[in-house]
């Protein structure tokens, strides 16, 4: 059962699930539920949920619908409870979307991937929430990606000329009419691996928008020990500091900023690492 598809309220009998102990995970670790996770949808959930609600500018109706399901997200420890036997790659270089179940090949679809200013991130995600008719600039279909910086997914899109490049602001677009067959196949924990180009050409510094491209910096200055934080994507005072420690060491002009001289240098260095060699 697609468990995040549904919306969550007050029913006869309660409801119960997956979806409902991730929620009050999620409001528990946010401080607004104090109950045990039983996977009850009761009213001390629905009233934990009314909270939230409120706090976070939402209809305050204790109904967990798409967007406080959005705005909630997902526990990492409910995470590894989704499953499916299908998966997916997307291919950021061919712009296009692969579906498979298990090893058996079942179809390729074109899609539109992130521009490099705002770059689809490259990892391998599962789809934590399903949606209907989101409308607009997502189409007929939309499907959240676990991807625990941003609102990244596969939808539909109201801009079918701009499939087969790289225009969005990082989800994955398809044609409404392609999106609404995978929408139909794949279940809610079915495995999202996004491969392809990781660098972009993005100026990066503190405080600049969270991105793949800050996280893959992170994994380069960590594998090569100037950096020993969280991969989260965010380039905050201590990622700075790896780079003008980096910068330094490489006769660079110390400035945080990672600008073309920069990129090259982690270019290259990732290229050394990947052929496992010293640098």
């Amino acid at each position: 059962m697609t468990y995040s598809s549904r919306y969550l309220r007050i029913a006869d009998p309660l409801m119960e699930g997956i979806d409902v102990q991730n929620v009050q995970q999620r409001l528990k670790e946010l401080g607004f539920y104090e109950g045990d996770v039983t996977g009850i949808y009761d009213r001390e959930t629905a009233e934990a949920v009314r909270r939230f609600q409120q706090q976070n500018g939402l209809t305050a109706d204790g109904i967990v619908g798409p967007d406080t399901w959005n705005a909630i997200g997902i526990s990492p420890e409910f995470l590894e409870l989704f499953s499916s036997e299908y998966n997916i790659t997307v291919d950021l270089e061919q712009k296009e979307l692969t579906l498979k179940q298990g090893e058996r090949f079942i179809k390729v679809y074109p899609v539109a991937v992130g521009k490099p200013s705002t770059p689809t991130p490259t990892g391998n995600w599962k789809i934590i929430q399903k949606t209907v008719n989101p409308g607009g600039p997502f189409g007929a279909r939309w499907m959240r990606l676990s991807i625990p910086w941003g609102g990244y997914g596969i939808h539909g899109t109201d801009q079918p000329e701009t499939i087969g490049t790289a225009a969005s602001h990082g989800c994955i677009r398809m044609y409404n009419e392609d999106v609404i067959e995978l929408y139909d196949i794949v279940p809610v924990g079915t495995a999202v691996n996004i491969v392809g180009v990781t660098f972009t050409g993005r100026v990066l510094y503190l405080g600049v928008e969270p991105g793949e491209d800050v996280r893959r910096i992170q994994e380069i200055l960590q594998a090569l020990g100037y950096y020993d934080g969280p991969l989260d994507a965010v380039y905050d005072e201590e990622v700075r500091d790896a780079i003008l420690e980096l910068q330094r060491d490489y006769g660079l002009i110390p400035d945080g900023v990672v600008g073309p001289n920069t990129y090259g240098v982690l270019e290259e260095l990732n290229d050394i690492l990947l052929n496992n060699q010293e640098p």
